[in-house]
C-alpha cells in the first residue's frame, strides 16, 4: 500500500473515531439524576391520583342522598378536600412536564455539539486531503505507477466523505425529531399550566365553599327545619322566575328560520362533564310539571359535584356571562355562560360556582369554562335544591342576552331570553345515552 493511501486510511479511521466519541456523550445526557427525580413525581401522583378517586367517589355518594343540612355541609367540606387534591395532581403533572423538558434540552445541545464535531471533521477531511480532490483524474492516471492504489486511494476517499455526510445528514434528522419533541412538550406545558390556571379558578370555588358553609350555618342556626324552609323559598323564588320568563318568552314570536338550525344527530356535541348522568331530561316531565311555569324543563340537567370541570359542547364564542345571584331574591340561573358556536346554536351553563372565561373570548370543544355548582347557598348556585349542572341549547336566531327588567324580582340581572321555539333539546345533538 502507498504512504497516500496509508495516510488516507489512517484519516478515515480517525475521523471515524471522532464520530464516534460524540454519540458516547450524546447517549450520556440521558440524565440519570433527572430520571430518578421523573419517576419520583410520577409515583406521588398516582399516590394523589387515588385520593382524588377516593374523594370522587365520597362526592358523588353525597349527592345521591336525600337533601338536608348535614349532607350539604359535608359536600362543603369535601368538595374542599377534593379540590386541594385536584390542585396537588395538576402541580405534579407540570413538575413531571418541566422535568422532561430539561432533559430533552439536554439531549438537543448534545446533539448541536455532535453535528458541529461532524462538521469539523468532514472539513478537516476535505482540507487534510484535498489535494487529491484538486487533482483531476487524467492527472491521477498519467502520475500513478499502481492503477490499483490510485483507485484505491479514490475509494477510501470517496467512502470517507459519503460516510461523514450519511452521519451529519442522519445527525440532523436526529435533531430536527428532538426539536420536534421538545416543541410538543413544551405544548403539554402550557396546556397544563392553562389546566393549573384552571385549577386556580376552583381555589375560589374552594374558598367560596368555605363561605358558604358558613353562612349556611349562620342562616339556618344548624336547624334541619331551617334549611328546608331555604330549599322552599328557593323553589318559589324559581317559580316566580320561570312565570315571569314564560309569560315574555311567549311574546316575542321571533320568525325562525329553520334552515339555520342543524338537524338533530347524535354526536354533533360533546358532553360538558367527563362523567354523564342525567338528573332531568328536557320538555314535560314529571320534574318540570311540578317546578316550572310552562310545564317543561328548558334544558338538561347532570349530576355534578360542586367544583366539576364544566367544558363547552362546541367551539365557539362566549356570547356573555352573567349571575343572577348578583340582585340579591332573584333565583333562576345563578352564575350562567352563554357560548354562541359557528353552526347556528348557541349553549348555556348555568348554577356554576365559578366562571374562567370572558365575554367575547373564543373556546374550544371540550375546553373548560368554568366550574359546576348548585350547593344552596353558595354564590351562583341560583335556584338549587342540590349539587348540579344545567344545559341549555337555543337556535341562535332567536335568543339574546337582555336586562330583565320584564321580572318582578331579577329586573337588576342580565339574563339570556328565548322566543320558545328556539329552545331545542340538547340530548338531541349530544352522544347518544
Amino acid at each position: 500500500m502507498s504512504r497516500k493511501t496509508t495516510r488516507i486510511v489512517f484519516a478515515s479511521q480517525f475521523l471515524l473515531l471522532l464520530l464516534l466519541l460524540p454519540s458516547e456523550f450524546l447517549t450520556a445526557a440521558t440524565n440519570p439524576a433527572l430520571s430518578q427525580k421523573i419517576e419520583e413525581v410520577r409515583r406521588e401522583r398516582e399516590i394523589l391520583i387515588e385520593e382524588q378517586k377516593k374523594l370522587q367517589a365520597e362526592l358523588e355518594a353525597l349527592n345521591r342522598e336525600s337533601r338536608n343540612l348535614g349532607t350539604a355541609v359535608k359536600s362543603l367540606d369535601t368538595t374542599r378536600k377534593k379540590l386541594a387534591a385536584d390542585i396537588r395532581v395538576t402541580q405534579s403533572k407540570i413538575k413531571d412536564t418541566d422535568l422532561n423538558i430539561r432533559m430533552l434540552e439536554s439531549s438537543v445541545v448534545q446533539a448541536e455539539r455532535q453535528i458541529t464535531a461532524h462538521e469539523r471533521a468532514i472539513g478537516s477531511a476535505i482540507k487534510t486531503i484535498s489535494h487529491y480532490d484538486d487533482r483531476s483524474l487524467a492527472l491521477d492516471l498519467l502520475s500513478s505507477v499502481n492503477f490499483s492504489e490510485m483507485w484505491r486511494d479514490r475509494s477510501v476517499l470517496a467512502k470517507l466523505t459519503g460516510t461523514l455526510k450519511e452521519e451529519v445528514d442522519g445527525l440532523r434528522q436526529k435533531k430536527s425529531s428532538l426539536n420536534r419533541e421538545k416543541d410538543l412538550r413544551e405544548k403539554n406545558r402550557d396546556k397544563i399550566a392553562s389546566l393549573q390556571k384552571e385549577l386556580s379558578g376552583q381555589k375560589s370555588v374552594v374558598e367560596e365553599s368555605q363561605k358558604a358553609k358558613e353562612r349556611l350555618l349562620a342562616q339556618t342556626k344548624n336547624m334541619e327545619s331551617e334549611y328546608q324552609a331555604m330549599l322552599a323559598e328557593n323553589l318559589a323564588r324559581q317559580r316566580q322566575f320561570e312565570e315571569d320568563l314564560y309569560r315574555l318568552e311567549s311574546e316575542l314570536n321571533i320568525f325562525l328560520d329553520p334552515t339555520l338550525v342543524p338537524p338533530p344527530r347524535n354526536g354533533l356535541l360533546v358532553w360538558p362533564l367527563e362523567k354523564v348522568f342525567v338528573t332531568q331530561r328536557f320538555g314535560k316531565t314529571a320534574g318540570a310539571a311540578r317546578l316550572y311555569a310552562s310545564g317543561t324543563h328548558n334544558g338538561v340537567d347532570f349530576r355534578a359535584a360542586q367544583g366539576t370541570p364544566v367544558m363547552t359542547m362546541l367551539s365557539g364564542t362566549v356570547e356573555a356571562t352573567g349571575n343572577t345571584d348578583e340582585q340579591r331574591g332573584c333565583g333562576s340561573y345563578g352564575r350562567w355562560i352563554l357560548v354562541k358556536h359557528p353552526n347556528g346554536l348557541t349553549s348555556i351553563y348555568s348554577h356554576l360556582s365559578s366562571s374562567l372565561v370572558k365575554d367575547g373570548e373564543g373556546v374550544a370543544t371540550g375546553q373548560v369554562i368554568g366550574y359546576s355548582g348548585g350547593t344552596p347557598g353558595t354564590f351562583g348556585a341560583g335556584y338549587s335544591t342540590g349539587p348540579h349542572l344545567h344545559v341549555g341549547l337555543f337556535a341562535s336566531q332567536g335568543v339574546s342576552v337582555r336586562q330583565f327588567v320584564e321580572s318582578r324580582g331579577c329586573k337588576q340581572v342580565r339574563v339570556p331570553i328565548a322566543d320558545i321555539k328556539a329552545y331545542l333539546d340538547p340530548l338531541a345533538y349530544l352522544p347518544a345515552l
